[in-house]
């Protein structure tokens, strides 16, 4: 290996250690403090790995890991944007899609052109690894939210209607065991505190 490709490696990886500062609106279980999108890519690539059992035939575990490491980066540059809140989809798509430009281009060549594809394949959700990892992605945080007691839900607005609306259908597409699971949970949530 080349110098000039581990100092492409090392400077995508320092780049990468920005995540650590993206502030996200879902607070740790115990409500001490929000986390942030490095935690929450770690504890989603570990929700993969504690409940693969759960995922559709045909599922390679450790693809859905690598998403699910890589699948918030681009916050980086193009910030969080809470599931709950107005932020126009499409500019944030757009804000997005330029930061996969600039962070993966920061790798060597082919490498930055497969996880950059696989940061692409979360994005558009059609293989059943990029449906797991999305349906993960959706079903982290309101476990988190109801660990809480809902401090997360509480200060964005979260209402159940919402929540439906913006959570359920990649979880119910994918593993609707999980969505039987959290959906009696969060309604009876929100109704004491709706």
């Amino acid at each position: 290996m080349s110098e000039d490709c581990l100092d492409a490696r090392i400077a995508f990886l320092n780049e990468a250690c920005r995540l650590k500062s993206v502030t996200r609106t879902t607070t740790l279980c115990d409500g001490s403090r929000y986390e942030n999108s490095a935690e929450h890519s770690w504890h989603l690539a570990l929700y993969a790995l504690v409940l693969e059992d759960h995922a559709p035939e045909g599922t390679d575990i450790n693809r859905v890991i690598r998403m699910l490491l890589l699948h918030d980066i681009v916050e980086i540059d193009a910030g969080d944007t809470p599931i709950y809140g107005n932020t126009g989809h499409a500019e944030q798509a757009g804000a997005e899609a330029k930061a996969a430009t600039r962070l993966f281009g920061l790798l060597p060549p082919g490498q930055g052109d497969s996880l950059r594809a696989l940061w692409e394949e979360f994005e558009a959700a059609e293989t059943p690894d990029a449906r797991f990892a999305k349906a993960l992605d959706r079903f982290q945080p309101p476990n988190q939210n109801l660990a809480s007691d809902g401090i997360g839900w509480r200060e964005n607005g979260a209402t159940w209607d919402k929540f439906e609306a913006r959570v359920a259908p990649p979880i119910r597409r994918t593993v609707p065991a999980f969505w039987d699971y959290i959906a009696p949970k969060v309604k009876a949530w929100f109704s004491r505190n709706g």
